[in-house]
């Protein structure tokens, strides 16, 4: 039974439609030890993700995406030159994981957080309690299809 999760990403940074042209990538630089074990411990290939666009105007869900690929070395961990460079990573003992993500679907219009957080069906979802930041995150079944639900009703992206 596949499971579910909510991956956030700065749409100036990752966006949903960089993820639609691409039709994949890695999910590398979490940087944080829980979200690190989500993709480590729990994610698997054909799980689900909504994609959220966070620090964007409306931030909220834009779409989904499938786990491709279950979690494996970081390597932008131990890369200098990156970014996500972690000087206390090395090769042999990198505490860092990535996932890859497919994408499935985008949608036409944002499901705002503001939105997200007014709907009654979506009580105790965690991207809407307060001080949850997490990049990555579980949502349960019941939650995940009310996203969707709410999603599709916008309309699909045409093209």
């Amino acid at each position: 039974m596949p499971r579910y999760w909510l991956m956030k990403s700065e749409p100036n940074t990752y966006s949903i439609d960089d993820l639609r042209r691409d039709g994949g990538t890695c999910w590398e630089g979490v940087r944080n030890y829980q979200a690190r074990n989500f993709m480590r411990d729990d994610m698997q290939v054909d799980d689900l993700a909504i994609f959220y666009h966070s620090n964007a105007k409306p931030a909220g869900a834009v779409g989904v995406a499938r786990i491709s690929r279950e979690g494996y070395a970081d390597h932008h961990a131990v890369d200098p030159d990156s970014s996500y460079f972690d000087a206390r990573a090395t090769p042999q003992k990198n505490p860092w994981v990535m996932v890859d993500l497919a994408f499935v679907e985008r949608w036409a219009d944002t499901v705002a957080l503001a939105e997200l957080k007014a709907d009654p069906a979506l009580e105790g979802m965690l991207v809407i309690r307060r001080g949850q930041r997490l990049s990555v995150q579980p949502v349960e079944p019941e939650h995940f299809e009310r996203v969707l639900a709410l999603g599709r009703a916008k309309g699909p992206v045409e093209g």
